[in-house]
């Protein structure tokens, strides 16, 4: 689908970094604060829900974390959980100056390792309207496991031998190494579910976003198993929406359903379909189902007659 004509392209600041983000102006009050995970930039991470979500009447504000796509930083194509987090801080800062936006409805949504951060961001800013998380990585311990038996144990010792070295490296200022974000099963890459590969069909099926670097720093391989942000949920103080595929080989659904049920005001939502379907054969049904949750909780406020 075309992204929106009417957005435009703006810069924030996140701890001195500049930010990359595409402005779709709203008509509502709303906004919706995206981003997508690992290494998926704003444009094939959002584009899909962000026009949807954008002639619903919301503004959009998608963005590219730090050392990705658009935004500063360096080195490329590391994922430092807490600088991310970090950036969601600064987006939703930056969301509450814009002109078309009521700072009280504001939402974020993110999916994958991205729908993970929506937990801890969630959890750290009560002041949020709402949140969503699609198909939301929770839980790295959890998932841990089952992605190490979709890959072959030569694949399994090269990749964690690359993300030693990788880490070990950047003590002394080496470039990062890095890796395939996906791949097939005996190949070394960050991920080899059956549904890795999924991807590509998924996010950019025109091979319309040819500066997309589909590549990841090695160390990730060591980072994601302690990353649970899922632990936050029971902060969680506003409408929360979980949405979670029932054959999801990548994230699994369980542990994000896991998750919700600690988080006070959470509703969970369950689609068929593998880690990507929400951008495939379940779209119209995720679209509608997170336009509805939208509606429902970034709404105007109404003067109720006495």
């Amino acid at each position: 689908m075309p992204a929106s004509t009417q957005r435009e392209n703006v810069r924030f600041a996140s701890d001195g970094t500049s930010c990359a983000a595409w402005h779709y102006p709203g008509s509502n009050g709303g906004c919706v604060i995206m981003a997508g995970g690992t290494s998926v930039t704003k444009e094939p991470a959002t584009d899909l829900f962000a026009a949807r979500f954008n002639d619903a009447g919301f503004a959009v504000l998608a963005f590219d974390h730090r050392r990705f796509g658009e935004s500063g930083g360096a080195p490329r194509q590391v994922v430092r959980f807490d600088e991310q987090i970090a950036d969601w801080h600064a987006a939703i800062e930056y969301a509450a100056t814009l002109p078309d936006v009521d700072p009280d409805r504001i939402s974020v949504w993110g999916f994958s390792l991205a729908g993970g951060h929506v937990f801890r961001v969630a959890a750290d800013h009560p002041r949020l309207a709402c949140a969503i998380a699609q198909t939301p990585l929770v839980d790295g311990r959890a998932i841990a496991p089952h992605a190490l038996r979709s890959m072959t144990p030569l694949a399994a010792l090269r990749l964690f031998g690359r993300g030693v070295a990788d880490a070990l490296g950047s003590l002394v200022g080496r470039p990062p190494m890095l890796v395939p974000t996906a791949g097939p099963r005996g190949t070394v890459a960050s991920l080899t579910t059956l549904d890795a590969m999924d991807g590509d069909r998924a996010l950019d099926p025109e091979g319309r976003h040819t500066t997309w670097e589909q590549t990841v720093a090695a160390r990730i391989a060591l980072q994601l198993p302690g990353y649970r942000p899922g632990r936050h949920a029971s902060r969680i103080r506003c409408p929360l929406l979980v949405v979670v595929c029932d054959q999801d080989q990548s994230t699994l659904p369980g542990p994000a359903v896991g998750a919700a049920r600690h988080a006070p005001n959470a509703e969970v939502v369950h689609l068929p379909g593998r880690h990507y379907a929400p951008f495939l054969e379940a779209h119209e049904q995720a679209a509608r189902t997170q336009i509805a949750f939208l509606h429902r909780h970034l709404a105007p406020h109404v003067a109720r007659t006495p």
